[in-house]
């Protein structure tokens, strides 16, 4: 359990670095994403060709039926979270893109049928007032950090529902068959989108590639996945509420990095969002999955 947990920890950890380098870079979004996931895919690529030769059953067509929808949501999601972390502070692009748990009820709703709880809406409540409270003072600072926020917001609702159809989709053997294609599929749709919005950068520094492959190394390979893993062996709620951690590290980077001090307001919005979240998690009782078989 230790070392579970320990892996879910460090999954946290290396998305919230994700902030860092996307900031730091200055390739459209639609490009550094692309070149993030196809990092990702190379890297990942020799354990799908292991597992898939496990699994011969997951053709072409079988493989993609599964993960054409969820490579789309996360291409989008990583196209706006570019978007929305370059316009709004460090911190402040975490935090919200942070709360799965309250948005997550209602996808669960829709896609797996899974109703909303009295005590969940109350939590959901909560956390749309941190929300207010946050873009409210934004944009008295900045219209831009307001229309980051708000973006941000939009990448969280991608996030959750990609997060939604791993959990439906968790009866693929091998954790690896069902992320490698998928991480292959949403590049591939966002180079597209790239090409046709902004085309080839017409210079190319030799930074970026350095940008390119700590994304696609660290928060990708390293953060997504080990999420992904983790969703395995705890229950998403769980997975989740630690996740809420994230926006902390990403606070400590900004201030390091950036020189980027939060307002006021971050704290107040922070605590109510918080409070949103934990009510959601706490408020019923949401143990560790036992018994699961680990992914391969």
């Amino acid at each position: 359990m230790t070392r579970r947990f320990l892996v879910l920890s460090l999954g946290v950890f290396c998305a919230s670095t994700s902030v860092v380098m996307t900031k730091a870079s200055q390739l459209p979004p639609e490009l550094l994403a692309a070149s993030r996931l196809f990092v990702a895919f190379i890297a990942l690529l020799p354990f799908f060709i292991r597992d898939i030769k496990r699994y011969p059953e997951f053709t072409c067509h079988k493989i993609l039926s599964f993960s054409a929808l969820p490579a789309l949501l996360l291409a989008f999601h990583f196209i706006t979270w570019t978007i929305g972390a370059r316009l709004t502070t460090s911190a402040n692009a975490t935090l919200i893109v942070g709360l799965i748990p309250v948005a997550m009820p209602f996808f669960a709703y829709i896609v797996l049928r899974e109703s909303l709880t009295i005590k969940e809406s109350i939590g959901t409540a909560l956390a749309l007032l941190g929300v207010f409270v946050l873009a409210y003072s934004d944009f008295r600072l900045s219209a831009d950090l307001l229309t980051g926020d708000l973006v941000c917001l939009i990448s969280m609702l991608f996030l959750a529902w990609y997060l939604i159809l791993a959990r439906k989709n968790k009866s693929i053997p091998s954790i690896w068959i069902y992320l490698v294609p998928l991480y292959l599929v949403a590049g591939v749709i966002c180079l597209v989108a790239g090409l046709i919005r902004t085309g080839l950068p017409e210079s190319f520094p030799t930074i970026e590639l350095l940008w390119i492959l700590l994304l696609g190394l660290i928060p990708t390979v390293f953060g997504h996945s080990l999420l992904n893993m983790a969703m395995q062996w705890f229950r998403s709620q769980f997975v989740a509420i630690v996740n809420q951690l994230e926006f902390v590290y990403a606070g400590l980077f900004g201030y390091f990095i950036f020189r980027e001090l939060p307002h006021s307001s971050f704290y107040l919005a922070s605590a109510i969002m918080m409070a949103g979240v934990f009510w959601t998690v706490f408020s019923d009782t949401y143990p560790i999955a036992r018994n699961r078989k680990p992914p391969n």
